[in-house]
Parts: structure tokens; sequence; C-alpha cells
């Protein structure tokens, strides 16, 4: 019996009393400090920011929908885009002025264009952003 005791220390009565004592606290490193929102803002900051691209079918729908995108609403898209991004969207509505696009947002990807000259039925769509 004494070399079965002698094989598993600490003993028993040995671990009771270590459960009593306070364990000294350890220094919190400053990651921990971050929030997860900080943690996520900052890590998005430093991936670069793929420019949107534009499918076939969205590029024909422009051209024969004759849709014609300033820099500005190009960059109010893009904004749109990374708003959705941000909310977990994957499939986006993102209305520019009077303008109507589908964007697959992992893709970083416009799928669709159509402008307000008809009524329109968006499905298959998680998500809208008015930009």
């Amino acid at each position: 019996m004494q070399r079965l005791e002698q094989r598993y220390s600490p003993s028993i009565q040995q671990m009771t009393g270590m459960l009593g004592k306070k364990q000294p606290e350890q220094k919190t490193s400053a990651k921990a400090e971050l929030s997860f929102q900080e943690i996520l803002h900052t890590t998005a900051r430093q991936e670069p920011v793929q420019n949107l691209k534009f499918s076939k079918h969205a590029n024909e729908r422009l051209a024969t929908r004759n849709i014609n995108l300033s820099s500005e609403q190009m960059e109010r898209l893009e904004t749109g885009t990374t708003k959705a991004r941000e909310k977990g969207i994957q499939e986006s509505l993102v209305m520019v002025d009077n303008l109507a696009f589908i964007v697959n947002v992992k893709n970083n990807t416009v799928i669709t264009a159509m402008d307000d000259s008809s009524d329109s039925i968006f499905t298959n769509i998680d998500g809208a952003v008015i930009s």
C-alpha cells in the first residue's frame, strides 16, 4: 500500500489543502482587455479591401439599361457593400440614388443592377443597405 501512495503524489489530503489556497492572479495581456468589436475593426482595417467586381450579368444589365455610375456613386456602392459585410449580410440589396444593386458580399461581386423605371421584386437577399 505504501508503494501505491508513493506513486501517486500529491495525496488526496494534499490536493484538498491546495484547493483552499488562492492561486496567484495572472496579469491579463493588453489583447485580452480589448473588446471583440475593437479586435474585429482592427483586423478589418489591416486587410486590404478588394475592389468591387461586376459579374457578366451585371455588366450586361448596366449596358442594356443604360446605367452609368459616377465615381461618387461607385464609392457609395462600395461603402454600402462594406456596411453589409460588417453586419454579416451575405446577399445584399444596395440602393444608391435610384439604382438598385444585388451584391454577393462574400465574393465582393455585383450580381445585377437596375434602375427604378419599373416595379421590382428582390428575392434571395438577407439584407439591404440604402447608401
